[in-house]
């Protein structure tokens, strides 16, 4: 897609930060001290926005009304205790803003107790707090999560799988004050939305191997659900006028136990449903194709009602996250963004004419691994580019005045919320005042977007970061987790690799080349490239990737071949065992963060647990090949001394698969570190523990790679 309005645009690409440090005064301390923007949301009149930012692991929100969107700090809290402040969302009206504190949001497994990484005395909660605006104080309503308010002012929200109410004030002893549940479902409730005039509440009831969509009205009137069926429904999306809701439909848990080992099509389809009677048609199905199948990048389908009553949603059906547009009574899905690259991040403007998304497209040289962003009409591909350039933006929201709001980045510049205006003008920071003086901008590196070529002919892709001057360097792949993940040629939308990439520059600051591997199994590539067979747990073919990087790093001038060590978490930390374990003469020294090491341990979790029944599939079949493509399956060639980092509440890679490894290794006389974090999770939830791993990351690999006897 080609760059429009680059003239006007780049007007507003002039800022100005505080005078940086000299590279003699980079401390991994200092770089980490970086502002980071979340959460960002937006008034359903415009005329609000509120976001979460994180600096030294202190979370507060702020908030700026227009039409000047001067920011201001909204709370007050002071600690790096580890409580994340998330589920921003106003009323209708736009004088009250609702969130959540505490808790840890992105969790694959779920537990029992909140996080508590700073081993505090006392058990943490999961917290609603409101405001008033636009001068309010901040007030506690009580334990619970995800909060909805209607154009009614009345708030629901949820909390032990069930949908609550409470009212928006401060607590009292008073029996009509206190939080009540709503209604029982006897599934788990979840998604909820107010209906336009506040009246009803569309929620989806989650029962084990299928989900309804049910609608609340009042006390007396029984719950109704959705042209009910053996399917998942989620999703539900009111219609403008409130007389219809749109859901997305997937296949209940059942039939002849799918195949491990090669990819099938996942079908879905949209529905439409009345909200009086029940009564729903489908309006679309996808074809059941792999390019069919249900979306797995961010926000999913992202369906959205929009105006001349159109749904728009995303899909893979020409290879790529797209955005469509359908007649909300059926017909042939209109593609709005036809070409090679990926959309991600979605919002409709304010009267749902158009969607503003990012993208990883554009006309600059690298824009393959960046973010801008588009606007684009519901009724035809006429997409318009809002932020072309070297830099990143993500996160977009519409604002009053036909503003957009969104998070813009640079490779030197960490994250702010920024405004443009829909037509590509007038691009302005709200806080760039909040990086500290002595952040050592001038001491970063630009990486340089490369790709390699793997063994079966695959093409990887990746950024090199590495200092002017270098003269037989050590070498270092980073390796990403997710494995759904894109590293970028700036500072990340994702907190876990905006500090990723922090660490990346760091070590290139002390001497190291750093190649970050972007590999099969990403996005940003095209479904082909996301979804590629033989990955994981069924033949870790991604591998080749890691080690084709490898080999390019090792021929990138300024690198010593023999010198080279490999870090990663999450899956990264997966990839990282399985280099050390595999290839020990590439590889000399490697950082493992909370990696898998036995997938056949997560194949009940992957794939669900085997029935009491008589078919099995291909499940033996898959055990075998999941140990294999496991590092454990290998340490007879482990030799490189590695570091072993992971909090013992991780709800996302389990615990034991760091004692675990830590035992064969220690029977195996493998030297090896360990790093271990009580009461933290998979994302370190704690500024200090972010800043003892990256600095013990560092100096590990320097340590080690310096040492590395060729």
């Amino acid at each position: 897609m080609s760059c429009l309005r680059l003239a006007a645009f780049s007007l507003g690409l002039a800022f100005s930060l505080p005078s940086q440090a000299k590279s003699a005064d980079f401390t991994l301390a200092r770089l980490l001290d970086y502002p980071y923007p979340s959460e960002l949301v937006a008034a359903q009149d415009g005329e609000h926005i509120a976001w979460v930012v994180k600096q030294r692991g202190v979370r507060n929100v702020w908030i700026a009304d227009g039409p000047d969107f001067e920011p201001r700090r909204l709370t007050h809290f002071d600690a790096d205790d580890g409580q994340e402040i998330t589920q921003l969302v106003f009323s209708p009206k736009g004088d009250m803003l609702a969130f959540v504190r505490g808790g840890d949001h992105d969790a694959n497994w779920l537990a029992e107790h909140a996080p508590d990484p700073a081993a505090g005395t006392e058990e943490p909660r999961v917290v609603l707090w409101a405001t008033r605006l636009p001068d309010g104080k901040p007030f506690e309503i009580g334990e619970g999560d995800a909060p909805a308010i209607s154009a009614q002012g009345r708030l629901a929200y949820l909390s032990k799988g069930q949908a609550w109410t409470a009212p928006l004030a401060p607590k009292s002893d008073k029996a009509e004050d206190k939080p009540k549940r709503l209604f029982f479902d006897r599934g788990k409730t979840s998604e909820l939305h107010w209906s336009p005039d506040g009246r009803r509440l569309a929620f989806v009831s989650e029962r084990d191997d299928h989900a309804f969509v049910g609608l609340y009205s009042d006390d007396a009137t029984p719950l109704l659900y959705l042209a009910p069926s053996t399917g998942f429904d989620r999703m539900p999306r009111w219609s403008p006028d409130g007389e219809r809701l749109a859901f997305v439909r997937r296949p209940g848990r059942g039939g002849e136990p799918e195949p491990i080992l090669r990819r099938t099509a996942q079908p879905w389809s949209i529905w439409t449903a009345d909200a009086t009677s029940g009564e729903g048609r489908v309006v679309w199905h996808s074809p059941e194709t792999l390019e069919g199948s249900y979306p797995e990048t961010a926000g999913e389908a992202n369906l959205l009602w929009m105006a001349g009553d159109r749904l728009a949603f995303l899909a893979d059906l020409d290879g790529w996250p797209h955005l469509y547009s359908i007649a909300a009574h059926g017909g042939t899905p209109l593609l709005l963004t036809p070409g090679t690259f990926m959309v991600e991040h979605v919002a409709p403007s304010r009267d749902r004419r158009h969607l503003v998304y990012d993208a990883n497209a554009g006309g600059s040289a690298g824009d393959r691994d960046r973010r801008h962003l588009f606007m684009v009409p519901v009724d035809r591909a006429a997409p318009v580019a809002l932020t072309p350039g070297g830099d990143l933006q993500w996160s977009p929201v519409a604002t009053g005045g036909k503003r957009i709001a969104f998070i813009d980045a640079g490779a030197k510049r960490p994250p702010s919320v920024a405004l443009v205006d829909d037509g590509a003008r007038g691009l302005r920071r709200l806080q760039d005042d909040l990086v500290p003086n002595d952040f050592p901008a001038d001491a970063l590196v630009v990486p340089k977007a490369v790709s390699f070529r793997a063994d079966d002919g695959v093409t990887a892709y990746g950024q090199l970061f590495q200092r002017a001057g270098a003269s037989k360097q050590p070498g270092v792949i980073f390796v990403h987790g997710g494995p759904p993940r894109q590293m970028l040629l700036g500072w990340h939308y994702m907190d876990y690799y905006a500090n990723a990439y922090a660490v990346n520059q760091y070590l290139a600051s002390r001497g190291v080349t750093v190649l970050s591997v972007n590999y099969r199994l990403g996005i940003g590539y095209g479904h082909a490239f996301h979804h590629p067979p033989q990955w994981g747990p069924t033949g870790a073919a991604e591998y080749q990737d890691v080690v084709a990087g490898a080999r390019f790093l090792q021929s990138t001038p300024g690198v010593d071949a023999r010198r080279i060590g490999i870090w990663g978490g999450s899956y990264g930390g997966y990839l990282t065992a399985l280099a050390l374990a595999r290839d020990p003469q590439i590889f000399k020294a490697g950082v493992d963060m909370h990696g898998v090491h036995d997938w056949s341990r997560f194949i009940d979790e992957d794939f669900g647990k085997a029935e009491s029944r008589y078919e099995k599939g291909d499940r033996e079949e898959a055990m075998k090949i999941a140990f294999r493509s496991s590092p454990v399956a290998d340490l007879s060639r482990w030799k490189a001394p590695v570091l072993l980092v992971h909090g013992d509440d991780d709800r996302n890679v389990p615990f034991r698969e760091t004692v675990d490894l830590a035992r064969r290794l220690q029977r195996r006389g493998v030297a090896f570190e360990e790093l271990v974090l009580p009461g933290e999770i998979h994302g370190f939830l704690r500024h200090a523990s972010w800043l003892k791993v990256d600095q013990a990351t560092a100096d590990f690999l320097v340590k080690h790679l310096r040492d590395t006897n060729p």
